[in-house]
């Protein structure tokens, strides 16, 4: 595989919009962590939602040309939107949004945080198996729990325009790659046993072959690799991000890990030991990674770990 040329940009900023965790009273902001501001017109009275869910506002910079784009959309119908607006995020300067993957916790948000940026028509970058129906969480014959149906026809009432790609695809002036879907190389990135989909009327695993990510190149730093729920596995993401862009230099891995509950819980140690080796000069999973994983890659990896919460702005020069 030739390696795509993903341009190098001076500034990558993260705006969480949602996330499962906030502690409003942290105090620890620094160059790098901006976190959310209790205020409002003096008074503490600006709450910030935290929930099961992630999005995301990206904006990559080069020189003085600022690109932004939407990376997912959170699980409530509003927490995202509200989170932008108390956040008071400028939604209109969005450009495309991106999906991770088309389960709820990523898409619930979709309709009022694209309104909030008064456009129709934006693009839409999407792996066509995020439309699968009817996808549902299996744990016996008796007992299967449904994902809410994403649609094409949904996407496009909310003011997106759908570009459907399985492949790396380019985005933004080249300054944001959306990964496409990830091969499964690990030994171990077993993928999650619950879900299951419906083809040719037969019940199927689902092995969520739409999971991806969205990676930049920091100029001198290398990668910053953002994942929604890493269902290919957080490794395997890394290990095809560097393979498609021909960089091995890795500055930031950041996203949901997916390593919570019983199933994922014996690769926590693993995932962790790859971390190091890989050696990003930060690592902040954030959203499904589950709380033992997160509190073991904080005592690995100390200097690297950044903790991130709903509201917090992460600034990369």
């Amino acid at each position: 595989m030739a390696a795509i040329k993903l341009n190098a940009v001076d500034k990558v900023e993260i705006l969480t919009l949602q996330d499962n965790y906030i502690e409003i009273t942290a105090m620890d902001s620094n160059a790098i962590v901006t976190r959310a501001n209790p205020l409002k017109e003096g008074e503490i009275r600006a709450s910030v939602l935290a929930e099961h869910g992630f999005s995301a506002l990206v904006q990559t910079t080069v020189v003085n040309k600022t690109h932004t784009l939407l990376f997912d959309f959170g699980f409530s119908e509003n927490g995202a939107a509200q989170n932008a607006e108390t956040l008071g995020a400028d939604m209109t300067q969005v450009e495309a949004a991106a999906l991770s993957h088309g389960h709820s916790d990523h898409t619930g948000g979709m309709v009022k945080l694209v309104a909030l940026t008064g456009k129709k028509e934006i693009p839409f970058v999407v792996h066509p198996s995020a439309f699968k129906s009817p996808r549902y969480l299996k744990f016996g014959e008796e007992l299967k729990i449904n994902f809410p149906k994403l649609t094409r026809e949904m996407v496009k009432a909310a003011g997106l325009a759908v570009v459907e790609t399985e492949k790396p695809y380019l985005l933004l002036e080249d300054t944001i790659l959306f990964l496409g879907e990830v091969p499964r190389t690990t030994d171990f990135e077993k993928g999650w046993p619950l879900p299951h989909c419906r083809q040719d009327g037969k019940e199927v695993w689902d092995a969520i072959e739409d999971d991806t990510s969205i990676v930049m190149n920091l100029k001198d730093k290398g990668l910053v690799i953002l994942s929604g729920c890493a269902h290919s596995g957080i490794i395997n993401t890394i290990h095809y991000a560097m393979k498609v862009t021909g960089i091995d230099k890795i500055h930031l891995v950041i996203g949901g890990f997916h390593l919570s509950g019983p199933f994922f819980e014996p690769i926590i140690d693993r995932t962790t030991q790859e971390l190091q080796k890989l050696n990003p000069s930060y690592v902040i999973p954030t959203h499904c990674t589950g709380r033992k994983a997160i509190m073991e890659i904080e005592k690995k990896m100390p200097d690297q770990f950044i903790l991130n919460m709903a509201g917090t702005k992460l600034t990369f020069n």
